[in-house]
């Protein structure tokens, strides 16, 4: 057999894969449930995360991918692949991981759960007295609500439901011994209905046990069967594509609105592209769904724990284990705030800047500030963009009352924010029930920018009060997310903001802003000149410098703006939570170029762009990461730190990310990633606990020149980590995934790679075979 040469060709280029990243990412938060310094129960969150995770990443990256190749578009992948071989290839990554996962979760989790007071058990391990109770749930709970549809040649295949359990049952007529005497099989399939709890509960002694309900379904089929022979009854699980794209339609207020409702309907019914399925399923059964859905091996994943592992969240909020976990501090006030001053802050926020640092730092203060002037007779009006809302938003709230107190109400609600449009849609009609002027997104683009303004007429002069920020107004995952957002009435940030907002609600073309940085404007340009003017000062000799923040980096543009940098000397550093295109650290590329990415106890989520400037640095915030979609097809801001104190605030927060050595990985040169680990006598740098407490030290070190030794410092340290380290997440190698498999779909089986043989795709685990899939050593 010919070598498989895709690993070659990947590897050659000078760009990584955004789909098979965003994988090496779930193994970064994988590696957090397998960590044993952590609480079982943390763990469990984490390993639940991973599952959600994986269900959005089918939903729509692979969603996406199969609207090409069902439609015939070509398709060419950062890595230099071609659609049908990048299928194959991202589709063996996804396997490896859920392998991984599930290996976790049996030989890592579940053996600790009984000495933590629970446990998972299946039907044949409780008592007699625990059986009548699981009995009567289902008698009372569970079969009224069950609704067994039969496929056969006359009726017709039933809508399966997206991300539903389900059981395939297979049954006969026939009762006799002999082939002849038996009937015919029937295929029926049952939907576990989702509105049900995930687990039974029942309480043993001093422990509470768990019973998957799908095992209480299947214990209980003869009662849905009756005087037929149940052959099997598998579980199974399905993810459709949920990425639907929308047209571009002019009548904002009702076409464009029914096209996304039919969107989400869409999504419902949308082409399946994975199959979860126990192990040793029935072959009519798995026969007739790789036929119906036009599914092959690659979309079959078999699960051997628990399928469904969000699941596991209802063991963390039971009241046994609601406090097992670890628990945040709590918030303490923002540096440039003083003890009082957010009584008033109309008052303060006139002479000061203050920068509020979630979740370190509570989102109270802009909450207070809109509800005030919800209520303040002097506020004649507010505008807002609302990207994602919180359940019994108080911000929603606040809008509602300013407009019943006759303030004029201005809110730009983004109804494409994915899987919470349906909501949006809601909320939206809601504030223009209340008289609130609702602007539904803007034709083609997404609105992403986080804005807020308040217009207050104070004597003769009318002041603005402003908040922008790179998190949503949302006061559930402010808690969780680490964000960084400004309160000011400074003029420039007062008139840069009135103009945008003129140009997001209306039809405006502003000339340049001064503190704002925008798209779909010139966000890229701004950006790109921002990246040469280091490379100039690093030709005369001047000190330069980038450090950016980011939740993903994935821009070609921009990526080869910095490895120009790179080869002009300037030292550039990325903290990048998920997805990184750019390939840092290869010889004659990218030699001054790392990258760290942050996972832990907190998500990650704020944009924090340094550019160093000969000393005199420029620092910006805001919605945008380095994405084509930010710059092309979003509205998105960024915001200049203009006051000294907070630029300073701005770097101490980018330094303490650089330091950081129990969250943090490090990026090597072929995509996979290395966990920090402290060096003998280095202090532990924890990004997710030290910010809880205000550092007058630390913030009076935060200088561009303290910034820079740092970065000359690290480059050392990287070297000599990824000699030593545990590589997080590697990809499969071309001998570990070479191999022949029958039963591939014909169509898939002649379509070659650029440059390249074509791929031959692995047997999922569980179908008998070896596939040769090996889990990463983590």
């Amino acid at each position: 057999m010919k070598l498989f040469k895709s690993a070659d060709l990947i590897r050659k280029s000078k760009y990584i894969s955004r789909d098979l990243s965003w994988l090496r990412f779930n193994y970064r938060v994988l590696d957090q449930a397998k960590d044993p310094g952590r609480t079982l129960f943390d763990r469990l969150r984490f390993l639940s995360i991973t599952s959600s995770n994986l269900d959005e990443f089918f939903m729509i990256r692979v969603g996406s991918l199969y609207n090409y190749l069902d439609y015939g578009k070509e398709r060419v992948d950062y890595s230099g692949l071609r659609e049908l071989p990048f299928r194959r290839k991202l589709l063996d990554f996804a396997h490896r991981f859920v392998n991984d996962q599930s290996l976790t979760y049996s030989n890592e989790l579940k053996p600790q759960f009984e000495k933590n007071g629970f446990n998972v058990l299946k039907m044949e391990e409780l008592t007699e007295v625990e059986l009548k109770k699981v009995d009567g749930y289902f008698k009372n709970t569970i079969f009224p609500l069950l609704t067994p549809m039969v496929y056969d040649s006359y009726h017709g295949f039933p809508l399966m439901m997206n991300q539903m359990l389900i059981l395939g049952v297979v049954t006969r007529t026939g009762t006799g011994d002999l082939e002849t005497e038996k009937g015919q099989e029937r295929l029926t399939f049952v939907q576990i209905p989702q509105n049900l709890s995930r687990f039974f509960e029942l309480s043993r002694k001093d422990k509470v046990i768990f019973v998957p309900i799908e095992e209480i379904v299947r214990a209980n089929l003869p009662k849905l069967f009756r005087n037929v022979s149940i052959e099997s009854a598998d579980l199974f699980r399905i993810t459709r594509n949920g990425d639907f794209t929308l047209e571009e339609s002019e009548d904002i207020d009702t076409d464009f609105i029914k096209e996304l409702q039919q969107g989400l309907k869409t999504r419902k019914r949308g082409r399946v592209v994975r199959l979860e399925v126990e192990p040793n399923a029935s072959a009519l059964l798995m026969a007739v769904l790789k036929e119906r859905w036009r599914i092959d091996n690659g979309n079959v994943f078999v699960i051997n724990s628990l399928v469904d592992l969000k699941g596991l969240l209802q063991i963390l909020k039971h009241p046994n284990f609601r406090s097992r976990g670890s628990r945040l501090p709590a918030p303490v006030a923002p540096l440039s705030l003083p003890e009082g001053a957010d009584e008033n802050l109309f008052e303060y926020l006139k002479h000061h800047d203050v920068l509020l640092h979630h979740p370190y730092n509570s989102i109270e203060p802009m909450v207070r500030l809109l509800e005030q002037a919800a209520e303040d007779p002097q506020v004649l009006g507010i505008k807002q963009t609302i990207y994602r809302l919180a359940e019994d938003s108080r911000v929603s709230a606040a809008l509602l009352k300013a407009a019943e107190n006759g303030k004029h109400v201005s809110v730009l609600f983004e109804i494409k924010a994915r899987f919470d449009e349906e909501r949006n849609i809601r909320e939206g009609a809601r504030l223009e029930k209340a008289g609130c002027f609702v602007i539904y997104g803007v034709s083609k683009y997404k609105t992403h920018t986080k804005m807020l303004m308040i217009i207050r007429k104070e004597g003769e002069k009318v002041t603005r009060y402003m908040h922008i920020g790179s998190g949503n107004y949302n006061e559930q995952t402010s808690k969780l997310y680490t964000d960084v957002s400004l309160l000011t009435t400074n003029d420039v940030y007062g008139h840069d903001v009135s103009e945008f907002f003129n140009v997001i609600t209306g039809h405006s073309q502003p000339d340049d802003y001064e503190y704002l940085i925008t798209a779909p404007k010139d966000m890229r340009q701004q950006l790109i000149h921002l990246v040469r003017e280091e490379v100039k000062h690093a030709k005369k000799g001047l000190p330069s410098g980038i450090v950016m923040k980011m939740n993903s980096l994935e821009d070609k543009e921009l990526i080869d703006e910095f490895y120009k940098a790179s080869k002009a000397g300037v030292p550039i550093r990325f903290i990048v939570r998920g997805i990184c295109c750019l390939r840092p650290g290869r010889p004659g590329l990218s030699e001054n170029i790392e990258v760290r990415s942050i996972v832990g106890d907190l998500l990650e989520h704020s944009r924090l762009f340094y550019f160093h400037q000969a000393g005199n640095p420029k620092v910006y915030a805001g919605s945008a990461d380095v994405m084509v979609r930010s710059f092309d097809r979003r509205i998105e801001a960024l915001f200049l730190i203009a006051n000294p104190q907070l630029k300073r605030e701005a770097i101490s927060i980018l330094m303490l990310n650089l330091l950081d050595n129990q969250n943090s990985y490090t990026m090597r040169e072929d995509g996979a990633y290395i966990r920090r680990q402290p060096a003998p006598g280095e202090p532990n740098v924890n990004v997710h606990r030290d910010f809880y407490r205000r550092d007058e030290e630390r913030l009076a070190a935060a200088t561009p020149e303290g910034l820079l030794v740092l970065l000359n410092q690290q480059t050392v340290r990287t070297k000599e980590e990824e000699e030593s380290a545990v590589v997080v997440g590697s990809e499969p190698t071309a001998v570990e995934i070479e191999c022949e498999v029958e039963g591939i779909e014909a169509d898939f089986a002649g379509e070659e790679a650029t440059e390249q043989e074509p791929v031959a795709y692995p047997v999922a685990v569980g179908d008998g075979e070896d596939s040769g899939l090996n889990v990463p050593n983590v």
